[in-house]
């Protein structure tokens, strides 16, 4: 189970119950990612697949937007995704589009209360599933117990896999074993491969034009991650060049390259 990101699809228990409670949904990660490009759509599925492939459908290009903008493999979403939601199944998730099991913590958008480790815990309520994935995606990106994973190759599905749960993502053993179990009985790293060859591309393309400047000035869409690749700069060089102590950037806010 998931200290933070707690897991709730993995693990089956008896007399589950879950409460929502009244109050505004995903204002909250709305204003967290307000700089980022809009959320995916989740596609509609054939209905002669199974339930994990039905999901895969559904998240994939989800997914690998998450990649393109946060440097997290779309294998390792989506395998969490399917292992913490009960591929989309989970009481938890069809109450309340929490396809992570991301708990309340500082939360200020609707909640459910759910039995899990304990009695009634407070879990975050999204309007879509989308808003789930984005919110997983910032949970890993703006916290620096998972800094270290960003360091990892992007098609390294196993190297996530061990280091998610070295920096306390699960308590669960057996919890890369099978991540990495599902991505390969998926094929999930696929998505990964098509993700990072795109990203290769465009970054030869813009090498050739690449701006002289010694700054950025953040636009819509713009993460650390797209802009270290964008300039050949590491995330961590970036921050340390700007003094942040954080992921987050703004719209307008000028950046020093060197």
């Amino acid at each position: 189970m998931a200290l933070f990101l707690h897991s709730c699809g993995s693990k089956k228990k008896s007399a589950q119950t879950t409460r929502p409670t009244k109050a505004k949904t995903n204002e909250a990660v709305t204003e967290r990612s307000k700089v980022y490009n809009s959320v995916g759509q989740v596609k509609k599925a054939p209905k002669n697949l199974s339930q994990t492939e039905s999901y895969i459908y559904q998240y994939a290009d989800i997914a690998k937007q998450e990649m393109k903008l946060f440097g997290i493999p779309a294998s390792i979403t989506l395998a969490q995704g399917i292992l913490e939601s009960g591929n989309g199944q989970g009481q938890l998730t069809r109450r309340s589009n929490n396809h992570f099991g991301i708990k309340c913590n500082d939360w200020k958008g609707a909640k459910v209360y759910h039995d899990d480790d304990k009695a009634q815990e407070c879990f975050r309520k999204y309007t879509h599933a989308e808003y789930s994935y984005r919110d997983h995606s910032l949970f890993l990106f703006n916290r620096s117990r998972y800094a270290f994973l960003f360091n990892y190759d992007v098609t390294d599905y196993k190297a996530w896999a061990r280091g998610l749960k070295k920096a306390g993502y699960a308590t669960d053993p057996k919890y890369p074993k099978k991540l990495i179990s599902l991505i390969e009985r998926y094929n999930l790293d696929k998505y990964d491969d098509e993700v990072a060859k795109s990203e290769k591309k465009k970054r030869k393309r813009k090498k050739r034009n690449l701006p002289k400047e010694n700054y950025h000035s953040v636009k819509k869409g713009d993460t650390l991650y797209s802009i270290s690749n964008r300039y050949g700069i590491s995330v961590e060089d970036l921050k340390k060049l700007n003094n942040l102590r954080s992921n987050e950037i703004s719209i307008g806010q000028q950046l020093k390259l060197k």
